[in-house]
């Protein structure tokens, strides 16, 4: 009578305890006393550790298990015991293993390797503890984005990535071949979320954006993720409140879930705990003020830089709302401040420890009048936007949104030094392999 195999993987495996069980993975790493191996064997969902003992196994098993390499694929067959002093808390005592796949020279070893090697190698880089306990943590992060605008009644729409016209300005635009036309990688799905809020009331988009920015600081991608919240009826308190709702909601699900992944990253946990509403709001000319008391000489009217952002989140443990940017630096489709027409009924988000931006946003013109008056001053063709003007002449209702970047909160919740590190591939001024 043939008998099954009890197949699992190893984050199941404390369900197993003194049990026989079949995983199957690769090996991470490996190393020898003598008459004793030990593998250390991941599988996706976590790493064991296996005991391969010589004097418990065929000559012939014992001597594949001493002669595998880094990234061999494998099946082992074990018995589960508790270990505490193991990182998981268990180990398996192998009592068979059988090799699936080769592995020979594979690059990247247990030394230090510069950051270019690696990012040369991002398609095997992924495979080390660091980089999963990140890509663990950002499907957490997108999957509580997600529960949370679902739960606050927002329905996902998804918004094209060509498109005919610009979002945010002509000047960081990658244009494309369209048959015989032009068109462009979308900077944003915001002004399609506008017309699908006039339809549906609250909404969002997930996806991809894209900006030919010659940028790099380590906050800078050319291709990142972005979720586009829009709601029709908003204004920009309503906005800041679904904002510090979601952001504080992500960090505490990211908490529950993914504490074993912060601790890998040597994460300050301390620090996010601190992450619940309210979050302190600080206007544009505050900020100015700030940053004058710390030496620098910040210019009214021009947008906020990394270091900017850097003094300015340093002073708070929780991130800020930094109001009303004057509107020279912001775009078209802002709404005026009704008391202070200079100013932008709007707001960036500041990640705090250094971080910077992760959210901004802020009311659009509803006014038909007012938006063509600006998009004239501006030099802006209207033709390639009468379906976003339309939007004014039919029905036309005061709302607002923001769009938070998904690398940059990576970052900053798992306390990256870089960007790069917070997408599988990252495209950046010089990288675009692999």
């Amino acid at each position: 009578m043939m008998t099954t195999k009890t197949k699992t993987t190893i984050h199941k495996i404390g369900n197993f305890v003194g049990q026989e069980v079949t995983l199957q993975g690769w090996l991470a790493n490996s190393r020898s006393s003598g008459s004793v191996q030990f593998l250390m064997i991941r599988d996706g969902t976590g790493f064991i550790q296996g005991i391969v003992a010589k004097n418990e196994l065929l000559p012939e098993v014992f001597q594949l298990a001493h002669s595998l390499n880094q990234e061999s694929s494998l099946e082992v067959t074990g018995i589960v015991r508790e270990e505490k002093r193991a990182p998981g808390g268990y180990e398996l005592t192998i009592k068979n293993l059988k090799l699936i796949g080769s592995s020979e020279n594979y690059p990247i070893t247990p030394k230090e390797h510069g950051i270019d090697f690696l990012m040369e190698n991002r398609h095997l880089w992924f495979r080390s503890q660091r980089q999963q306990a990140i890509l663990k943590i950002r499907h957490e992060i997108i999957k509580a984005i997600r529960d949370y605008l679902d739960s606050q009644g927002f329905v996902l729409v998804d918004a094209p990535i060509l498109t005919p016209s610009a979002c945010e300005g002509t000047t960081n635009l990658f244009e494309v071949q369209y048959f015989e036309d032009k068109a462009y990688l979308t900077q944003s799905g915001q002004l399609y979320m506008e017309a699908a809020a006039m339809a549906l009331g609250k909404v969002y988009c997930f996806g991809p954006t894209f900006r030919a920015e010659k940028s790099k600081t380590r906050r800078h991608l050319t291709e990142f993720w972005m979720v586009e919240p829009e709601m029709a009826f908003c204004h920009l308190e309503d906005s800041l409140q679904t904002q510090e709702g979601m952001v504080s909601f992500i960090v505490s699900r990211v908490l529950e879930n993914r504490k074993k992944e912060l601790e890998y990253l040597k994460r300050d946990i301390s620090k996010l705990e601190k992450i619940i509403p309210p979050f302190p709001r600080i206007s544009y000319d505050e900020s100015l003020e700030i940053l004058k008391k710390k030496g620098l000489n910040p210019v009214w009217g021009n947008d906020f830089g990394g270091t900017d952002e850097t003094i300015l989140t340093e002073q708070f443990e929780k991130p800020i709302f930094v109001t009303h940017f004057p509107m020279a630096c912001k775009a078209f489709y802002m709404k005026q401040d009704p008391v202070r027409p200079e100013l932008a009924v709007c707001a960036d988000l500041l990640a705090p420890e250094g971080y910077g931006e992760i959210i901004g946003g802020g009311q659009r013109e509803e006014d038909l009048g007012l938006l063509e008056a600006r998009m004239e001053r501006m030099k802006m063709e209207k033709e390639p936007y009468q379906w976003y003007l339309d939007l004014r002449r039919f029905g036309t209702v005061p709302h607002g949104g923001f769009g938070l970047g998904i690398e940059r909160t990576v970052s900053w919740i798992c306390g990256l030094e870089h960007v790069r590190e917070a997408i599988p591939f990252a495209r950046t001024l010089y990288r675009i392999y692999p």
